[in-house]
């Protein structure tokens, strides 16, 4: 039977629109919250003006940047390391079917069958493309975070200070270790939970009458 588009690509439409939503609803109540700080000053903040603030920057980076540390994480140590199991690991002993070198296979990629360094980058692209993600979050993170501090001290009529001693302080690393320490939480949680737990008909779970210390999927 023939499936249309939206049944074949649901999975990334739902989370995809999930996302649309929640942030549409991050940045109108974010910047709720700063216009009544604004307000009780006697100051305006227009709309537009709000997502050009470190407010915004900050608290929308923040939480990319620990997303992408985490899958970034996650794709790298399951290259090499184990959990007897769990779903989320490969098997203890052996090769599989993800560890074998790419050869010019029926639909294979085209840079699978041209090789050479494209081929050495294509084979590493999706943890590149992760620790790429999670840099420029973290750099903009860290902007937004900087940025906000100073239009919070200036408002409060308090001096600038400049990055470096911005970063001496407690403010940005607090923000980024609070957010670091839930990613790494959560996919402990799914590592060692599939070991015991299933949910039948989904594939980060094994099937519903493996033994627990069957490892893999």
């Amino acid at each position: 039977m023939k499936r249309n588009f939206l049944y074949k690509n649901s999975l990334s439409v739902v989370f995809m629109g999930l996302f649309i939503l929640s942030f549409a609803a991050q940045v109108f109540f974010g910047w709720r919250e700063l216009l009544s700080e604004y307000q009780g000053r006697e100051q305006s903040l227009p709309f537009m003006e709000y997502l050009r603030s470190g407010h915004f920057i900050s608290t929308t980076f923040e939480n990319f940047q620990s997303e992408f540390l985490q899958m970034a994480l996650y794709v790298i140590l399951t290259i090499f390391l184990r959990q007897i199991g769990s779903a989320e690991s490969k098997k203890i002993e052996g090769k599989e079917e993800v560890d074998r070198e790419p050869g010019n296979r029926p639909g294979a990629p085209n840079v699978v069958k041209k090789g050479g360094w494209r081929l050495v980058l294509y084979k590493n692209s999706l943890s590149i493309a992760f620790i790429l993600l999670f840099l420029f979050s973290w750099v903009m993170h860290l902007y937004g975070s900087y940025t906000g501090k100073m239009e919070e001290n200036a408002l409060e009529g308090k001096p600038i200070i400049d990055l470096n001693e911005y970063l001496g302080e407690p403010t940005f690393w607090f923000e980024t270790f609070q957010n670091w320490q839930s990613e790494f939480l959560s996919v402990a949680s799914i590592v060692i939970l599939t070991i015991f737990l299933r949910q039948k008909g989904s594939p980060e779970s094994k099937p519903v009458d493996s033994a627990h210390m069957e490892t893999g999927k």
